[in-house]
């Protein structure tokens, strides 16, 4: 048992978030998107309501970029320091 736990605490990967992240972008956002567009179709679409879907559309659009930002390493780093190049002198 001792040596376990000795062999799990020297082991730089032997203890880490990789496997959550992979699996709340492989399951959980999928889900949610979908259930973001069953939503959007049942509370305009049934209405008529179509220029309440589009707007209601933008925040999702929106809120996808905010997440692939998130979600990707370089990407938001990149995007970050481009802004910040816009104030520096």
């Amino acid at each position: 048992m001792m040596t376990a736990l000795i062999t799990l605490a020297q082991d730089p990967k032997g203890l880490g978030t990789g496997g959550v992240r992979e699996w709340i972008l492989n399951n959980l956002v999928p889900l949610l998107l979908l259930a973001v567009a069953l939503l959007l179709l049942w509370l305009g679409g049934g209405k008529g309501d179509n220029a309440g879907v589009m707007r209601r559309l933008g925040g999702v659009v929106i809120a996808l970029a905010i997440i692939g930002l998130a979600v990707t390493t370089s990407a938001g780093q990149d995007i970050g320091e481009w802004i910040a190049s816009l104030f520096r002198a």
